[in-house]
């Protein structure tokens, strides 16, 4: 049987959303439609590419090998429209997904897209904001910023710039609550936090170096956390890029407490030779530099 990208683009849908619906989805068809493609697929090839469980769709030992071939073919079909692309024409075009972090996606990425818009108008970008670890080897994102650089997996790695963090409150909030003259004083005060079950990597948990064993309300998302804050809830280690947004927050103990930590640009190691992508990713590193810089000084 003669196997063609369509066919392939589908096999690759389901086996990185592991469900018909998750690639209907992706793909913009119907569910049963991908249901009857991979059926055509497995027909053709005389082999199950796939085994149904509770979980959904989990590749068989020959759906894992023809994995590895529809993988390089998404390549070498990337890299082709990059080459075709080639006129002459410096600015980016087409679809690029980013994650990131939901603290970074709502402060620091929309500022970034508008940048990278002004001279990229026919590019359209995607933010996916998740406070968790994205997975490259289903394709989740085309890339992602995370706050430590991953040890595994064949990625590529590059630092875009670092950051820091203050413990901040509201100005009417320190007003009417307890003086704070030091860290030893923050016992007296209500302290706003990250879920510590829900903690996806190291370098979010800062509350030890408050002096605090946990918080006293919490959530998984920084946007949230911020909104406590400005609610008047207590204190919390906020993000100096997210102050400005905040004009009545301020930072408490400046010079006890502020510190610094690190994005990272994480892709695929496939994608090295994806000109389009090594484009866009030193535009984004570049415009993440200038806008956390920007966003701090103002702060």
């Amino acid at each position: 049987m003669s196997m063609n990208w369509d066919d392939l683009r589908v096999f690759l849908a389901v086996a990185r959303t592991e469900s018909l619906s998750g690639a209907g989805r992706q793909l913009k068809i119907d569910p049963a439609t991908v249901g009857r493609r991979i059926a055509r697929l497995e027909e053709g090839l005389g082999v199950s590419l796939f085994a149904k469980s509770p979980q959904g769709y989990e590749l068989t030992r020959d759906g894992g090998r023809l994995l590895a071939h529809a993988e390089a073919a998404e390549q070498a079909v990337s890299l082709g429209q990059d080459d075709l692309s080639g006129d002459g024409d410096e600015r980016l075009k087409g679809v690029i997904r980013i994650g990131a972090p939901d603290g970074c996606a709502n402060y620091v990425l929309p500022r970034v897209m508008a940048r990278i818009a002004e001279d990229h108008p026919d590019l359209e970008m995607q933010i996916i904001a998740q406070p968790r670890l994205f997975n490259m080897s289903k394709r989740e994102v085309d890339l992602f910023v995370s706050v430590s650089p991953p040890t595994s997996g064949r990625l590529l790695v590059q630092k875009i710039t670092d950051y820091h963090l203050s413990l901040a409150a509201m100005r009417w909030y320190l007003e009417q609550h307890a003086e704070i003259a030091g860290l030893g004083d923050l016992q007296e005060h209500k302290l706003v936090g990250y879920v510590s079950d829900l903690i996806f990597d190291k370098e979010l948990d800062y509350l030890e170096e408050t002096g605090a064993s946990e918080a006293d309300y919490t959530s998984n998302s920084v946007s949230v956390q911020l909104n406590m804050i400005r609610a008047g809830l207590g204190l919390g280690v906020v993000h100096d890029f997210c102050l400005p947004f905040v004009p009545e927050m301020i930072r408490v103990l400046p010079q006890e407490l502020r510190l610094k930590r690190a994005f990272y640009l994480v892709r695929h190691a496939d994608d090295r030779k994806v000109e389009r992508l090594s484009r866009f990713a030193d535009v984004f590193c570049r415009r993440m530099r200038d806008e956390v810089d920007k966003l701090e000084r103002e702060a």
